[in-house]
């Protein structure tokens, strides 16, 4: 049996995350898939009370929170690294991290992600063009923030792949998807070579949307 099993929906940038993470420390994981509309019923509301993804079970200990699913991993499988030594960097790492959570994520992703891509492959929803309109002032604000951030660096923390780049690019790579891209990240040159240098990696192209449901399917 899989020393790890992540509990989350094929396509969920944030349980992308934590299996790249797993990819990148070579961890042996199982995924379990969740149902989108049963988030809040049982069994998963016992495993997450507040019927998000994903959820991280190891040993017996359950966990949720992806930061606190990430760090854990880093931690419990302290190689190859992904938070840096510099006391600086892993400042930066952190807050790149916040940043996605509370900016990119809130606000832009779970609205332009979600019009564009979500909605309209999972629900055969028609994008709202309001709520999308709405949306691009902050994503503008929030993709400059990431560029000035990034710098000439080749990640977030450095020249190092960190914790922040496994959870950042997954959203942006959802919104890579939409029109928006144009206005959002084409702009940033840094920001459009970083998510190809990510997207290259083997960790992100074994955890893309369609690999996430052939494990879905085995599962």
């Amino acid at each position: 049996m899989p020393e790890f099993i992540v509990h989350s929906i094929p396509g969920s940038p944030y349980g992308r995350a934590v299996l790249a993470a797993l990819e990148e420390k070579r961890a042996d994981y199982e995924f379990a898939p969740v149902a989108p509309g049963t988030l809040r019923a049982e069994p998963h509301i016992f495993r997450h009370p507040f019927g998000k993804i994903p959820v991280l079970e190891h040993n017996g200990f359950a966990l949720y929170e992806c930061q606190a699913i990430l760090r854990y991993l880093d931690r419990v499988l302290p190689s190859p690294p992904l938070t840096p030594a510099d006391p600086k960097a892993a400042a930066r790492m952190d807050q790149a991290m916040n940043i996605n959570d509370w900016y990119l994520f809130q606000g832009v992703g779970n609205v332009i992600g979600f019009q564009r891509v979500v909605g309209p492959i999972l629900m055969g929803l028609t994008p709202d063009e309001a709520a999308i309109a709405e949306a691009m002032p902050r994503a503008q604000v929030v993709f400059a923030e990431l560029a000035r951030l990034l710098g000439d660096q080749d990640f977030f923390a450095g020249e190092a792949v960190s914790l922040a780049d496994l959870m950042i690019a997954p959203h942006v790579e959802f919104l890579t998807r939409a029109p928006e891209w144009e206005l959002l990240g084409v702009p940033y040159p840094n920001i459009v070579s970083w998510i190809r240098r990510m997207e290259a990696r083997p960790s992100l192209r074994a955890t893309t949307w369609d690999k996430v449901a052939e494990m879905a399917k085995a599962a």
